[in-house]
């Protein structure tokens, strides 16, 4: 009786919980303290950084590289722009996704397995670069805002995951009962579907939020124009004009020592200004995901 608590726990339970416990803490420390090193390093002095003296607080405080990155007038329109193809294109992406969804998951559409498989398809096979960039030039995308949002409308792992819910959380017994009502598919799927699948909506939501949010590739094949591109171009086009200042004036001596700080300066605060939106937006959300990451399990 001696090895049990108060709670009914032996020394071994006791002994593997705090072990859980410093594991669960070790594995915190591990994923956070790149991003809060990232924090600290991009207000200090980055030669004190370079030399591994700064670990665990900032020294040599100084908040120039953001007030350089504020000033050029690039990051407000990059943040506009961004801002908008994200907004506007998740709500695309969803406005398309969660009908398709809906249909591919009722059983009594006959031609969802064709439909299904043409959808995977896609997932496996494509034209390749330049035969997409043809298409886009020729549907006049290109130099586009819309390029950022009609040609990515629907992500099929999204899809997927998404007809996956409709699947194991709407029971077809459900949608009788309210047939018996007099109520039709598209009745059914606005006025009981959508409020079931808040879980659902927030997950994929995210990920098209994040991915629109992180786009690079698409402003930097198919738009020219300064003034469409996203901040991921801006921030990239920053970066590497400070860094080839830093190197031109590597053999400058005390200048090329200013230039290398302001470059460094430059580069820890870009990913924090590029970031810190994206993290800010998670945990208004992060409640959902418990149930989320359920998507698509065996129910035992």
């Amino acid at each position: 009786m001696a090895l049990f608590n108060k709670k009914g726990k032996t020394t071994s339970d006791i002994i593997f919980d705090c072990m859980i416990l410093v594991f669960c803490v070790l594995i915190f420390l591990i994923i956070a303290y790149p991003l809060y090193f990232v924090i600290i390093a991009s207000v200090s002095d980055s030669t004190l950084v370079s030399t591994g003296k700064v670990l665990l607080y900032p020294k040599g405080f100084s908040l120039f590289g953001y007030s350089e990155i504020f000033k050029d007038s690039r990051i407000w329109v990059g943040y506009k722009n961004t801002i908008i193809y994200t907004l506007l294109g998740t709500f695309v992406n969803l406005l398309f996704t969660l009908p398709a969804a809906y249909v591919l998951s009722r059983q009594e559409f006959k031609a969802r397995r064709f439909l299904m498989f043409i959808f995977v398809f896609t997932m496996f096979f494509n034209g390749g670069l330049i035969p997409t960039y043809l298409l886009m030039k020729d549907l006049n995308l290109t130099n586009n805002m819309w390029v950022f949002i009609i040609p990515f409308s629907v992500n099929v792992f999204n899809l997927i995951i998404t007809r996956t819910f409709f699947e194991s959380s709407l029971p077809k017994e459900l949608f009788e009962a309210a047939q018996m009502d007099g109520c039709t598919h598209f009745q059914f799927f606005g006025k009981v579907a959508l409020p079931l699948s808040k879980a659902v909506i927030s997950v994929v939501g995210l990920y098209y939020l994040v991915g629109h949010w992180n786009d690079f590739f698409t402003g930097l094949i198919y738009i020219r124009d300064y003034s469409l591109q996203p901040l991921q171009i801006v921030l990239r086009d920053i970066l590497i004009s400070n860094q080839v200042f830093a190197e031109g004036a590597g053999s400058g001596g005390a200048a090329g020592g200013y230039a290398q700080r302001y470059a460094d300066q430059i580069k820890y605060g870009v990913i924090i200004v590029s970031t810190l939106p994206i993290l800010l937006v998670y945990p208004f959300i992060q409640k959902y995901f418990e149930k989320g990451v359920m998507i698509g399990s065996v129910k035992g």
